[in-house]
């Protein structure tokens, strides 16, 4: 065949490319060269079986051949013809047109490209040739009554060949674009790598999981994702439940599946601390409990105590909405530590959140012989130094912090419990170099941010989980009301009602200062605004992460003292602020927010007993998307259900923000589209571990695992 439509130098694969293996370095293959080998590395494909793991987005129905006499404006279809005549012209206006004129002897089409001088120059077309034309067919109003289509794919057909293409004429994979590699560049390339590997791919499934599960082998299951069959149907294709997609996406899942399969039970199987709960610890926890613990507390406590008790590593994930008292579990979790000889890390990751973390467990210590610290950065340097000297002797009983307690210069002295607090704000690297501090320490990590189920098995799968799922008693819904750009001094005039009351409130902006490509409302003007213009009655304070540390703890120490009234803030009061007095949030831009941040935005109010409001004013032009957000939070206050709407929404590399937070890089599967296969493929996978069919295919299988799982997946290695 010849060149397509700006790609004439590449040619369908005719020959075999028998040196040509899957791990070779994809700038070998046919078509690719440096240049276009160094696009597609930056996208983390290195060699031609990575290529080949690249799965298209959707796929377009080309396979219906219409006759030209049948064509109707409007339509979008596929013609086979005759090219009559071709050549460049150019208009009064100077626009260059390359006019084509074909027929297939029922009618006339006209196809026609603009300023594609490489058209004539390399002389593409001529006289006779048989081309496949894929576009919108359209009225010729300039012509003769003819119709015509502009700027159609097309892909001329060699002499005597029988008319098989990769572009139309047939279900076509369509991708999304890497750097300036097109899909018809792609589709290009993966018939060539399919061609020249010749089948030769191999299996990564155990035999005996994919001869159990009835799965194609690999290599035909990734011919038939690129290439689709001609009887396919394009229904369980744009589903992705055609065999050879199914069998893809539960390889993938059951990678992961079994990795953290494996991790758990190298885990379980390490010798761990075998804490003991004396009665002192028994009667520490009755003497700092602020309030009479909930059932699902005292379930969840019981769970983390059971795993501390046993001589194997404590390896769990405390989820619980927020407000749901996750720290104070957390706390007497530690308890148990320290009474036994041992000390605690809780790593936040933020200053205000540490710092109030801090503030919470030192006065809920005072009546204990417990010594807790803080180490944050923002800390002078002296008191950092003689802290670390403390924290190394033992002394330091809990020590509070950030990204600090990562330093190579802070060493523990016998450290038995790491706490890590909204785990998924920190990567997975990052908690293995605090818990290597120890000698194999339990492992308790804590998340306010409701992960939906299907992530939780694909990232939290090597963890036991415990779930608070009730909030404290007497703790009334808050209600949340949308407010138009318009309405925002009626959404004023409620926060001042609620202060008059002797309450106090929020004022979230999504920026910090303004930007001229952002048409937003920053913090620090509406600050000024607010204070002068709206509120000049009252006590406005001003918090964002920018500010030195001394005044974010002032700022922050004077809301929850009550001598600021509204607080004007960023996003950085989304975790860690607890002020039982603060019943009312305005939150601008709501529409800027995701759900599962408007969600703990509004956890920042609802911590006392009295009613709560939240207010999302939304900007004058709102996509459906975010309108649909609204609507959604408007509606409901149970965080899971907006987290699996939020994961639906934005997907799961959006939901956690980047894959350093432990999100496997998927590339056929989708955690939303197919939570089916993944529990089924968990199933599987953790079944292959516990009860292999021989060792040597269960040593074969771990091999290639430990090999593959920090490249293909950037997770952590495998045990």
């Amino acid at each position: 065949m010849a060149g397509f439509q700006g790609e004439p130098g590449i040619i369908c694969p005719q020959t075999r490319m028998t040196a040509l293996k899957p791990s070779s370095d994809v700038k070998y293959l046919k078509g690719v060269g440096p240049a276009r080998a160094e696009i597609l590395a930056s996208r983390g494909i290195k060699t031609v079986e990575d290529l080949l793991d690249y799965a298209p987005f959707r796929y377009e129905d080309r396979s219906r051949l219409t006759a030209i006499r049948d064509l109707l404006p409007g339509q979008t279809t596929t013609v086979l013809a005759k090219v009559l005549t071709a050549g460049l012209m150019r208009t009064r206006r100077g626009v260059y047109i390359y006019d084509l004129a074909a027929t297939d002897g029922t009618g006339m089409l006209r196809c026609k490209w603009f300023n594609a001088l490489y058209l004539e120059r390399q002389k593409v077309f001529r006289p006779e040739q048989r081309v496949f034309f894929y576009g919108k067919v359209e009225r010729d109003l300039y012509g003769t009554g003819n119709l015509q289509i502009i700027q159609p794919q097309f892909e001329i057909l060699s002499e005597g060949e029988p008319g098989e293409s990769l572009e139309v004429g047939r279900v076509v994979a369509i991708y999304e674009s890497l750097g300036g590699l097109g899909p018809r560049v792609l589709r290009r390339l993966m018939a060539t790598a399919l061609a020249a590997l010749d089948g030769n791919i191999p299996d990564r499934l155990p035999p005996t999981v994919r001869r159990a599960a009835r799965l194609l082998e690999r290599a035909r299951a990734l011919a038939g994702m690129h290439l689709p069959a001609q009887d396919e149907p394009i229904e369980k294709l744009a589903a992705f439940r055609t065999p050879a997609q199914v069998r893809l996406i539960f390889e993938e899942f059951f990678h992961v599946a079994a990795g953290l399969a494996l991790k758990r039970r190298h885990r379980k199987a390490s010798p761990g601390i075998e804490f003991c709960v004396n009665p002192r610890a028994r009667e520490w926890v009755k003497r700092i409990l602020p309030f009479h613990p909930t059932a699902a507390q005292k379930r969840v406590l019981k769970e983390i105590v059971d795993d501390m008790r046993s001589p194997k590593p404590m390896n769990r994930l405390l989820q619980g909405d927020v407000g749901s008292g996750k720290t104070i579990v957390a706390i007497q979790a530690a308890l148990v530590a320290v009474d036994n000889g041992y000390q605690v890390a809780l790593m936040a990751p933020t200053e205000i959140l540490a710092t109030q973390h801090y503030l919470y467990i030192k006065d809920l210590l005072k009546p204990l012989p417990i010594e807790a610290d803080l180490l944050i950065s923002a800390r002078r340097a002296a008191e950092k130094t003689e802290l670390k000297r403390r924290i190394a002797e033992g002394k330091t009983g809990l020590v509070v912090g950030t990204h600090a307690l990562l330093e190579e210069d802070v060493e523990f002295g016998r450290l038995g419990l790491v706490i890590v607090d909204e785990q998924h704000r920190f990567g997975v690297l990052q908690r293995q170099a605090l818990i290597r501090k120890g000698q194999t320490p339990d492992v308790l990590v804590m998340t306010a941010t409701p992960i939906p189920r299907t992530l939780a098995l694909s990232v939290y799968g090597d963890l036991d989980f415990s779930l608070i799922d009730e909030l404290p008693p007497k703790r009334a819904p808050i209600v949340t009301r949308l407010f138009g750009e318009d309405e925002r001094p009626r959404a004023f005039e409620f926060i001042r009602d609620k202060v008059r009351q002797g309450e106090q409130a929020f004022v979230v902006y999504p920026v910090i200062e303004e930007s001229s490509k952002a048409d937003l409302r920053a913090a620090v003007r509406m600050h000024d605004e607010i204070r002068r213009n709206v509120f000049p009655e009252l006590r406005v304070g001003l918090l964002h992460g920018r500010l030195p540390s001394e005044e974010k703890e002032a700022a922050m120490r004077d809301f929850k003292a009550g001598n600021i009234q509204v607080l004007v803030s960023t996003t950085v009061v989304e975790v860690g602020v607890d002020v039982p007095n603060a019943t009312a949030m305005l939150v601008e831009h709501a529409e800027r927010f995701g759900l599962a941040q408007l969600h703990q935005l509004r956890g920042r109010i609802g911590r006392g007993r009295g009613k709560s409001f939240c207010l999302l004013v939304a900007g004058e032009r709102i996509n459906p998307a975010a309108a649909e957000r609204l609507r959604a939070i408007a509606e409901t206050t149970d965080g899971f259900k907006i987290a699996e709407l939020d994961l639906k929404l934005r997907g799961p590399g959006e939901f956690f923000g980047t894959r350093q937070w432990g999100v496997p890089a998927f590339r056929v599967a989708n955690l939303v589209r197919d939570a089916e296969v993944l529990e089924w493929a968990k199933r599987e996978a953790t079944d292959f571990v516990e009860r292999p069919a021989s060792k040597e295919e269960f040593d074969a299988y771990l091999a290639f695992l430990r090999q593959e799982w920090p490249r293909r997946y950037g997770l952590a290695a495998v045990a």
